[in-house]
């Protein structure tokens, strides 16, 4: 699923799940309405958690952010602030926001979040395994940050 090289297969899954996720939202069943109010508090933290982090996270790549699992010719391998704790903190955002959605509106989204994180976690592996080619320490950070997304989970 290299899409021409880049990796604009994993893209657009990665997109057709999220268009899912979404949809899902507006299937029954919905959350119990004694249990809708907190868990729509709950998703709101964090999806605006989400947010907010995912907003960090790419500041901090930079010029180096891509949509796609291969790595930029003009990138570097960067290492610091949320890449000190997950080494794809762009995907733990995002499953941040959508799980917080998910919250807030159903239990098919919910199901449907799970499958975007299994589509994220199979992206990261393959993004890492292009970015071991590309950067010589990429080793070394992956020994050091231990998780792709979720510590202590993945």
């Amino acid at each position: 699923m290299t899409g021409g090289g880049r990796g604009s297969g994993w893209v657009w899954l990665q997109f057709a799940v999220i268009v899912v996720v979404v949809g899902a939202g507006f299937l029954p069943p919905h959350w119990p309405k004694a249990a809708h109010g907190a868990l729509s508090a709950l998703g709101a933290v964090l999806a605006v958690g989400g947010a907010a982090s995912g907003v960090w996270a790419y500041r901090v790549l930079g010029r180096s952010f891509t949509p796609y699992p291969r790595p930029l010719d003009e990138g570097e391998l960067v290492v610091g602030g949320p890449y000190r704790v997950v080494r794809h903190p762009v995907y733990t955002a995002g499953l941040a926001i959508f799980l917080g959605y998910s919250l807030f509106a159903s239990v098919p989204a919910l199901v449907a979040s799970g499958g975007l994180a299994v589509v994220w976690g199979l992206k990261a592996r393959v993004e890492e395994r292009l970015l071991r080619e590309r950067y010589p320490g990429y080793v070394d950070y992956a020994a050091r940050v231990r998780y792709r997304l979720l510590p202590p989970v993945y």
